[in-house]
């Protein structure tokens, strides 16, 4: 029988034809824990890898699909994926061509919410040196919104309510759908195209669903670019959008809006009325005061003697003119004893006088110093002298001038004693003057006896 050989290529496309072919293998539904993920720089295709306790399955999702993603896939991230599975042949792998996906057990928008918080937070778009000041008196405020929302009406109603001078413009747009982030954005666009002095992007309360357009990145960069400060009034007072995080001023809601963005006229002329009140009360408190100063003045004694009064002055005036020119005499006395006392300190520190000083003291010194010298010269010679004559006392020859002699014996050893010399030694008898060669004839001790015959 003969034996049929496949080659790899063959045996894989056929294993990938039967899993194309198979009906529970074209639309398949997978959840797993993604282990590891990798978007390739150049194509955008994400690869990943989803496992549970038993396996693993890798996974790929290309950019056409992965563009529709709301939310950033993580390793150790739960997910339910729709997709395909099939053989990639160049690797003889099968893998998942995933279509969708999201996370599990949490929504997907709520996650996006949550990642694209944490990046704008850290790139520092919510920090309060990027928040512009509103204007406190705008002439004419954009106000981007659903036409045919309740938040509109609310807005209309309450700015005429409270500052019907302000010129309000409506800029339409789609607040929720596929549409609504494209017309918010062109929105914000032209309102800085125009002299607007306040924004105010608006829409009623609704699910995080419908505030999706406002949790996008691109509405959230069109707001932060915005040259015009803006202000949110999206939902209710418990929802928080992207678009609010990144405002200039949040407001809880639509109305609340508009209560940041104008003043309320009433307010203002009561606060109008309250500073004139304040303003007459001050000023009859202040003329009150000056007619009693008036009132003082008239019964002041200047007023009903004013020449007896200029006289006093002037005499006053010449008190302090001769005080003025004692203290000056004075004043200039001391300063001048006190520069004869520094004019002598400083002839004193003269130099030719500080050089004369220092001769002085070098001729005193050098005198000195010579006496010294010769009084020690004169110790150091008497010291010597006394030294050289003690020291002529233990000289050896001073010694064999008296009759002494040394002697040594033919290998040039000093001899001590008799027992050192025998009979017939030739030795060395050192004197004063010279020195004798002598043999030894005979050798006695003290005792008398001999110890070698005559020769």
């Amino acid at each position: 029988m003969d034996k049929r050989y496949l080659t790899v290529s063959a045996l894989t496309e056929y294993i990938k034809h039967r899993l194309d072919q198979d009906p529970h293998l074209k639309d398949v539904y997978v959840s797993g824990e993604i282990s590891e993920v990798y978007v390739h720089q150049f194509s955008g295709h994400m690869y990943l890898t989803l496992k549970d306790e038993r396996a693993q399955l890798k996974a790929v999702m290309f950019r056409s699909d992965n563009l529709s993603l709301n939310f950033t896939p993580e390793a150790g991230m739960s997910v339910i994926v729709q997709g395909y599975v099939s053989v990639y042949q160049k690797s003889g792998q099968y893998q998942l061509y995933i279509k969708k996906m999201e996370p599990s057990g949490i929504g997907a928008l709520y996650m996006a919410f949550e990642q694209l918080k944490e990046k704008l937070q850290k790139a520092g778009y919510f920090n309060e040196e990027h928040k512009k000041p509103i204007p406190k008196f705008p002439k004419k405020i954009a106000v981007i919104t659903s036409p045919e929302g309740a938040a509109v009406q609310d807005i209309i109603v309450t700015t005429k309510k409270r500052y019907p001078i302000v010129e309000l413009v409506i800029l339409p747009v789609s607040v929720q759908g596929q549409h609504s982030v494209p017309s918010i954005v062109r929105a914000i666009e032209q309102a800085n195209r125009h002299d607007f002095d306040t924004i105010i992007l608006a829409r009623g309360g609704g699910s995080i669903e419908d505030l999706a357009s406002f949790n996008d990145e691109r509405v959230a960069m069109a707001v932060f670019h915005s040259k015009i400060p803006i202000i949110t009034g999206i939902g209710h007072e418990t929802d928080t959008t992207i678009a609010d995080l990144v405002a200039d001023l949040r407001a809880p809601t639509p109305t609340g809006a508009v209560q940041f963005a104008v003043p309320s006229l009433e307010e203002l002329r009561r606060q109008m009325k309250a500073y004139e009140n304040e303003l007459f009360r001050l000023s009859k408190l202040q003329l009150m005061r000056k007619a009693e100063k008036l009132e003082r003045l008239k019964t002041s004694r200047a007023f009903h003697f004013p020449l007896q009064f200029i006289r006093e002055k002037e005499q006053r005036i010449d008190q302090l003119s001769d005080q003025l020119a004692n203290y000056v005499e004075h004043h200039l006395y001391k300063k001048q004893k006190t520069l004869e006392l520094f004019a002598g300190r400083l002839k004193r520190k003269h130099p030719a006088e500080m050089i004369s000083f220092f001769k002085q003291n070098v001729s005193l010194l050098d005198a000195k110093f010579q006496n010294i010298c010769r009084e020690q010269m004169t110790k150091k010679r008497h010291d010597l002298a006394v030294l050289i004559e003690k020291l002529s006392l233990l000289n050896p020859l001073e010694i064999m001038k008296r009759g002494y002699t040394i002697t040594y014996s033919e290998k040039n050893k000093l001899l001590k004693s008799i027992t050192e010399v025998n009979k017939d030694d030739i030795i060395e008898v050192k004197m004063y003057d010279g020195s004798a060669i002598c043999r030894v004839k005979e050798v006695k001790a003290d005792d008398g006896t001999e110890r070698g015959a005559e020769v």
